[in-house]
């Protein structure tokens, strides 16, 4: 045995007992080697039977399964703070996009932002992300030294519809690279995926070569889908189309799809979405700061669409923390539909552990026998904390990233008590204020 949890609880997100008080959890191997729900003392350093045995005191501790961000733009912490207050069309197009062309431009700058995120993630207690950027290979290098789980897109934007061919596209080059190098290697942690920014930034011409490249190698699809009301209409003034009616129509829903925000999503558009087992990658904070909209996620559960959680990237969110996209998920829904009952602390936690692994196309979110450790400590022995009549409510609505004091991804110790095990933070740091002064 190389670690064992002792006297915790834990929040196992499992059907028939989601949660394990005075628990004692082993792990070897990488993978959670048993669960012992009894409160029976565990065997201490150094006992015969579990030789050079870790051994961690759970007490006024929870731990849980490892959190998945099911969208994100990683590198964009390069972009923290920068363009605020803005609606999203001005927001992207005056000032982001002619910010990444300065990004593309500098040696290093994806992989270091992608490090900075992956610190701030790990920290937090998000083991696994889904992202959409250029430059993949700096991105898959980041992941693969600091430990991490992730599915890393390149999405097609092309407004130029003639001639336009997808293999001669980087979106394509960079994605068969992570094919190549990364798809299928042993530990599986980094899977590649294909993706289409939005409706509004390409055409039916890349939707469906895309589409067709991605069922040819047996990929999962990322896209942005109906984030604002301006992209919903001139979607439907362009095509006679939603944006979700022309994804479908040209075969994009075809695979296993992540289609986040969905603000505007009609009631076609919802059924739409169940039909194809389309998963939601809900982004309540960036949602809000852009004043996109509030995502119908209530009218969506009913259909029983997969929704997940997602932190969308740094300049429309500024923090990583998924529990806080946790509690505002919960209590705006409860606010829009004027019903306090709708997604209780269970259902959204579930959206930030089970429902983001199948999203992925991976065996997590759970902590069970035989799955990845990979698994978040938390230390409730705090002020925010106290008291703690039901785990699952604290975690939902009292819990920060502050509270994750050890974070493992496939039993691999990758952050504790304020020390990351597989990042040099002070070098990221300093390098990212680096970029920053040369970026503005």
């Amino acid at each position: 045995m190389d670690l064992i949890f002792q006297n915790v609880t834990a929040i196992t997100m499992q059907k028939n007992c989601p949660v394990i008080s005075s628990a004692n959890i082993g792990v070897k191997d990488g993978r959670i080697a048993f669960i012992d729900s009894q409160a029976t003392p565990s065997p201490a350093e150094g006992h015969s039977s579990f030789p050079n045995t870790r051994i961690i005191d759970g007490t006024s501790k929870i731990l849980i399964p490892g959190l998945y961000n099911c969208h994100a733009h990683i590198p964009t912490s390069l972009l923290r703070g920068f363009a605020n207050d803005l609606v999203l069309e001005e927001w992207l197009f005056n000032h982001i996009f002619p910010a990444e062309q300065k990004i593309k431009d500098i040696p290093n700058a994806v992989y270091t932002g992608a490090m900075l995120s992956i610190a701030e993630m790990i920290a937090s207690g998000t083991i696994a992300f889904s992202d959409m950027y250029f430059h993949l290979p700096e991105i898959a290098k980041a992941v693969e030294e600091s430990g991490v789980k992730a599915n890393l897109s390149n999405a097609v934007l092309s407004f130029d519809s003639n001639n336009y061919n997808f293999h001669d596209q980087s979106e394509c080059k960079e994605t068969l690279y992570i094919l190549e190098h990364y798809h299928h290697a042993p530990h599986g942690r980094i899977i590649a995926e294909a993706s289409i920014h939005c409706a509004y930034t390409s055409h039916p011409s890349a939707w469906q070569q895309v589409a067709e490249f991605a069922k040819e190698h047996q990929l999962h699809m990322h896209v942005h889908l109906s984030e604002t009301i301006t992209e919903h209409n001139n979607s439907l003034n362009q095509f006679d189309l939603t944006p979700a009616q022309a994804f479908a129509q040209y075969g994009v829903f075809d695979v296993p799809t992540v289609a986040a925000h969905a603000c505007w999503v009609s009631e076609d558009d919802i059924e739409i979405l169940a039909q194809h087992d389309v998963t939601v990658a809900h982004n309540p904070v960036s949602n809000l700061k852009l004043a996109s909209g509030v995502a119908p996620i209530v009218a969506m559960l009913e259909k029983n669409i997969n929704i997940t959680l997602g932190t969308d990237g740094m300049a429309s969110n500024n923090t990583h923390d998924l529990f806080e996209e946790i509690k505002l998920a919960s209590i705006l829904q409860k606010c829009a539909n004027e019903d306090p009952t709708v997604l209780p602390a269970l259902q959204v936690l579930e959206m930030a552990t089970v429902n983001g692994a199948k999203a992925q196309g991976r065996q997590g979110g759970i902590i069970m026998e035989g799955y990845d450790a990979d698994l978040v400590l938390l230390d409730f022995n705090n002020p925010r904390q106290t008291p703690c009549y039901n785990p699952l409510v604290n975690l939902a609505y009292s819990t920060t990233g502050r509270d994750v004091v050890m974070t493992l991804c496939q039993g691999r110790v990758l952050y504790e008590n304020g020390e990351y095990k597989t990042i040099d933070i002070e070098k990221i740091q300093h390098e990212v204020n680096g970029i920053a002064k040369m970026l503005f």
